[in-house]
């Protein structure tokens, strides 16, 4: 038989396949050794880190944000440890009690909670924030898979809405949104830290494994604030808007000497632990943000820029006539004819006349240099968000008519802040001091605005207008000399003057021999049928005024006698609005 086709042949043929075929397999199972050789021998690094990327994990751990305080040390804002819980909706396993239980324990919709669960198109969800860690603890303890917690800080206000629109508030991630906490937010904030830890498949922690970087916790914040004279100007402006039935209001208190902000209150208020009670209307910082026609309180600018450029002297005599002045086709009037009038006498009975006849004897360049150099115009840099500039236009696109009405307050705009600040004008002998929301640690640098002469003669002016026969015998105090000015201005609104909705006002200082606080009160829409600034803001400022000076020990410099006090019963002197 031929070697062709002897079967035998083929069967040769078929184990040189097979050889082939087993030469290969162990050819490819030597690389694949050697390979595996390799790694784990000279290439250890990349398999750790692959294994690292699958299990280890970098957890950040928030930092604690520093704590707000008042001057004295009082607390204003804290942080609280509270958690956060969330779930994996991808490796969520819930039965319906399970699910209705956690509902309950978190407040949730049901319904809308079921439908996350069944959601699986997402791998993180929150469900609350910001929990008592015992009640993030009883979610836990459901035994939900693919339920976790995460720890954070909760920002917590211990006065509520009295210092709200100082303090502001932190968002759900810890950061400030409002008033100090948005300024003073990379102060406060610190710096996160960070952990190693290995997670199993399922994404819980199994172990800690070492601390990359520890938090540093934020700088605690000394505001210039004094909780009690806060309280005391908060209470008394909350009585007034309710008597009166006004739509708004606020007050400023200074330390005169420092420019140091010691109060501010505003109405309507928000409590910030309560984040329900706040809206647009509430949450606005009014005495910082909103600018108004300031009215009668402008007088005393007006009076000492032309003391300043020679054009009167506290003793010159002015005739008002019969209680108008015409300037172009409009017509000025004050609301009972005064007479023949000295300077002092037109400013304690608040003369619109007298007034405009003044400012129309002087350069528009002078009065407009004082009141920008008291800072009108231009925000008053607290430290406070969205200070407003308030309206001071160029002198030379003044009127006739305009220069003689901003003589009393109409045609340009200050916020309350801005107001007060100017009145260390008067209170410090001519210098003013750079106003500030934080506790000043050194001394004080100010600015000359009037020369001393000047502004002591407006201080004693403004001391007669406390007096009876003044517009505002209802802001003494007993014991102390008192010295300010009312203000009344009809609202603007939508461009033009409303007949029957006022801005009611008094800016003063305490004691007028040195004084030591000035406070501006300003109450908005009075409608109980009064509105003078004399009889709706006076009054609040006396008693704010004579609680502070009580808590700050402020000596005495007038007799401690009824006479020194309020007079409810000296007659009320009209203010031209």
């Amino acid at each position: 038989m031929s070697r062709r086709v002897n079967p035998l042949l083929r069967l040769d043929l078929q184990r040189w396949r097979m050889r082939l075929m087993l030469g290969v397999l162990f050819a490819g199972y030597a690389a694949l050794s050697a390979r595996a050789m390799y790694l784990q021998g000279w290439q250890d690094e990349f398999l750790q880190e692959k294994g690292d990327a699958r299990i280890n994990r970098l957890l950040t751990i928030p930092a604690y944000r520093g704590m707000i305080t008042d001057r004295r040390g009082e607390p204003l804002a804290i942080s609280t440890p509270v958690e956060s819980v969330w779930f994996n909706p991808r490796e969520s396993e819930a039965t319906p009690e399970q699910v209705a239980a956690l509902a309950g324990l978190l407040d949730l919709d049901l319904a809308a909670l079921n439908k996350l669960f069944k959601d699986k198109s997402k791998s993180f969800v929150y469900l609350r924030r910001q929990l008592p860690p015992d009640v993030a603890a009883a979610a836990l303890a459901l035994g939900i898979k693919g339920l976790y917690t995460k720890p954070e800080y909760r920002r917590y206000y211990p006065s509520g809405e009295v210092v709200a629109h100082v303090l502001g508030l932190t968002s759900v991630e810890d950061k400030g949104v409002e008033g100090a906490e948005l300024v003073y937010q990379k102060l406060l904030a610190g710096e996160p830290g960070l952990k190693r830890v290995a997670k199993d498949r399922r994404g819980n922690v199994v172990e800690v494994l070492e601390s990359v970087k520890l938090p540093r916790a934020g700088q605690d914040l000394a505001l210039s604030l004094n909780l009690q004279i806060q309280y005391l100007a908060y209470r008394e402006l909350a009585a007034a808007v309710q008597q009166n039935k006004a739509r708004a209001g606020a007050v400023v208190v200074l330390d005169a000497k420092t420019g140091e902000i010691l109060a501010l209150a505003n109405l309507p208020s928000y409590n910030p632990n309560n984040r329900s009670t706040m809206s647009n209307e509430r949450a606005r910082n009014r005495a910082a943000t909103d600018a108004f026609e300031p009215g009668s309180t402008m007088k005393p600018f007006l009076v000492a820029s032309a003391l300043e450029a020679g054009v009167v002297r506290p003793e010159t005599r002015i005739d008002t006539g019969a209680g108008y002045l015409t300037v172009g086709d409009k017509t000025i009037k004050d609301v009972h004819p005064k007479g023949n009038l000295t300077v002092a006498e037109a400013l304690q009975v608040s003369s619109n006349v007298a007034m405009a006849k003044i400012v129309l004897e002087m350069r528009s360049e002078d009065y407009w240099r004082t009141l920008n150099r008291a800072g009108f115009g231009a925000p008053p840099y607290s430290g406070l968000p969205g200070e407003s500039s308030g309206r001071l236009r160029p002198y030379d696109s003044w009127r006739p008519i305009e220069k003689a009405t901003m003589a009393f307050g109409h045609g340009i705009s200050v916020s309350l802040l801005q107001l007060a600040h100017a009145y260390t004008v008067f209170a410090n002998d001519g210098w003013m001091p750079p106003l500030t929301i934080a506790k000043r640690r050194e001394a004080v640098v100010g600015q000359r605005i009037l020369a001393e002469r000047t502004a002591r003669e407006v201080r004693s002016m403004l001391e007669l207008v406390t007096q009876d026969g003044g517009t505002a015998p209802l802001a003494r105090v007993i014991g102390y000399r008192v010295a300010g000015k009312t203000g009344t201005a009809h609202k603007l609104i939508g461009g033009s003057y409303s007949p029957d909705k006022y801005l009611s006002s008094f800016v003063g200082m305490a004691p007028a021999s040195d004084p030591r606080l000035i406070i501006a009160v300003m109450v908005d829409e009075p409608s109980v049928g009064v509105y003078y600034g004399g009889q709706i803001a006076a009054p609040v400022f006396s008693r704010i005024m004579a609680g502070s000076l009580r808590l700050m020990a402020v000596p005495p410099d007038a007799p401690m006698e009824a006479s020194t006090g309020p007079n409810a019963t000296a007659p009320v002197v009209a203010e031209g609005v």
